[in-house]
């Protein structure tokens, strides 16, 4: 257990046959996933897209969190440990979490920035006193309004001080008017999420931030009407 956490890894066929680099897609899931099962942590996120049909060219490892929050050293562990035993892209490794992965998505981009091409964190916040690693890498987050689980005000602490430190240059943010906890997870369904992180590379000179990609309510909302008639849906945090 490279890091101490039980992950999945996931490779495409593209990797299967070809034996190339691959971009490197690290899912955190949130909190209702915790434990040592995992097979929970395919009920919902990037796996259980992949599960569900969705093509995705990528290596996704989704490590599964017992309890607690999520450690940056951790993860950084298993990411060396994949880097060593797959054919990563190292250019091209994201982090995508929501709920307490979504804290664990800033609190690793804190730690790592240097790592990491871009992130996005759904409904969650950070816990590092020192913010700054975030702004030097391209950050979407997103977070409902009427979020009943983790209020919106968390990530608006994050955005905030990234705005009066003046290092928000790479920083996209939307707050989804009347938004709840649940609804985010969507985005892992969302062709758009993934066109957006894969839109970025370390080799990025300068690094800049994609602002082409829009999700809008009606994408999330329609994302959603297609899962409900998929054969199962899991309720989550």
């Amino acid at each position: 257990m490279p890091g101490g956490y039980n992950f999945w890894v996931y490779t495409p066929n593209e990797y299967e046959i070809d034996k190339h680099p691959l971009p490197l897609v690290i899912f955190l899931h949130g909190a209702s996933l915790c434990g040592n099962n995992l097979q929970r942590v395919r009920r919902y996120g990037v796996l259980d897209a992949i599960d569900r049909g969705k093509i995705i060219p990528t290596l996704v490892i989704a490590p599964q969190n017992p309890g607690g929050a999520w450690s940056p050293q951790k993860i950084n562990d298993l990411l060396e440990w994949t880097k060593a035993n797959y054919m990563v892209d190292t250019t091209r490794v994201y982090v995508l979490g929501m709920s307490l992965g979504g804290y664990g998505t800033m609190d690793f981009v804190a730690v790592y920035p240097e790592k990491v091409a871009a992130a996005m964190a759904l409904c969650g916040g950070c816990s590092r006193n020192d913010i700054s690693g975030i702004g030097k890498v391209p950050m979407w987050i997103m977070h409902g309004t009427a979020d009943r689980a983790v209020s919106v005000k968390q990530s608006e602490v994050v955005v905030n001080k990234l705005k009066e430190q003046g290092n928000d240059k790479l920083l996209r943010y939307d707050w989804v008017q009347g938004g709840s906890h649940g609804l985010l997870a969507r985005l892992f369904y969302l062709q758009k999420t993934y066109d957006w992180l894969f839109s970025h590379s370390l080799n990025d000179k300068p690094r800049t931030v994609d602002r082409h990609f829009e999700i809008s309510r009606e994408d999330i909302n329609q994302t959603y009407q297609e899962l409900r008639r998929l054969p199962s849906w899991y309720d989550n945090d």
